[in-house]
Parts: structure tokens; C-alpha cells; sequence
């Protein structure tokens, strides 16, 4: 079975919000939905608004993309979250 490494980035509604706060809730709900969380980025986009870019992987049967997305997309804080790469590990 192939493992699947993915990364979603993470739009805040503002450049308020809390980064570290908001990379923890991510991470749970990532570990809810039996993806295992890797690593997360702060990047720098526009006008002082920073998002999240979060790394994850899993088995391809087990990791649903949609749900988790969803899941994130439940905190008052994020704006959008969208899946910007997608690969499969093999071995």
C-alpha cells in the first residue's frame, strides 16, 4: 500500500490570528481523522497576512484529503484552506 504526503496551506481571516494556536487545532484534528501530521511552515503572503503550510502523510485507503480540509475549515480563524501538493511514497 502506498503512503500519501500531502500539504494543505492554511489561510487565517486576519493578520491577528494566533499561528501557533491555530497549527496545534490543526494538528489535532489531522490526528482525529487518522492522518499523522509532519511538520508545519509560517510563509509570508501579502500586506502582513502570513498562512500556515502543513505537511502531512498517511495510507492512501485511510487518508481522506476532503474530510480534513473540512475539519480545519470548522475554526472561526481560517479563511480557506486549499491542498497545494499531493505525492505518493512508494515502498
Amino acid at each position: 500500500m502506498a503512503t500519501v504526503v500531502a500539504k494543505l496551506r492554511v489561510m487565517p481571516t486576519s493578520p491577528d490570528v494566533d499561528l501557533k494556536k491555530l497549527e496545534i487545532f490543526c494538528k489535532s484534528k489531522i490526528e482525529e481523522l487518522k492522518a499523522k501530521f509532519h511538520s508545519a511552515a509560517i510563509e509570508a503572503m501579502a500586506f502582513g497576512l502570513k498562512s500556515l503550510t502543513i505537511t502531512l502523510f498517511g495510507e492512501e485507503a485511510e487518508v481522506n484529503l476532503d474530510k480534513i480540509e473540512a475539519a480545519i475549515k470548522e475554526n472561526a480563524d481560517v479563511s480557506t484552506t486549499d491542498v497545494i501538493d499531493v505525492r505518493r511514497a512508494v515502498g
